[in-house]
């Protein structure tokens, strides 16, 4: 097979402040960039085996709108602690199709999911599960 992976691209309003979440909020780690002029313009962040890239774009319109990328995981629950402990407003995880599902927007509102697979009944969410 020729094609191995696609990577998200995502215009942002403020790479600083969108990097600073990606890595200080999600646990990505920013393995490319590229500087022009002394500021950051692009980058490229990873997690895991999973990749996006970022990218300052100045006088056009930026927003997530109906964008959504789902990361498969191991432990959704885990990383729904993490989020939170970061500050990161994650939303409860629930059971979706199987999976455990937590959800995040980042700054400029495009919505990652982290899901990871459960046996859990559908529909449960994650206060309902620990009571």
């Amino acid at each position: 097979m020729n094609v191995k992976q696609a990577v998200p691209f995502f215009a942002v309003s403020n790479i600083e402040a969108s990097v600073r979440w990606y890595v200080d909020g999600l646990g990505f780690t920013m393995t490319k960039r590229w500087i022009d002029e002394g500021k950051l313009r692009w980058c490229l962040l990873e997690h895991g085996g999973a990749s996006l890239m970022l990218q300052e774009f100045v006088g056009r319109e930026i927003g997530g709108a109906g964008v959504s990328i789902c990361f498969t995981c191991e432990d959704a629950l885990a990383l729904y602690h993490d989020f939170r402990a970061c500050g990161v407003d994650a939303a409860e995880p629930y059971v979706g199709n199987g999976l455990w599902v937590t959800g995040v927007r980042d700054p400029d509102g495009y919505r990652l999911d982290f899901e990871s697979p459960t046996d859990v009944p559908e529909d449960t969410t994650y206060s309902e599960y620990r009571a």
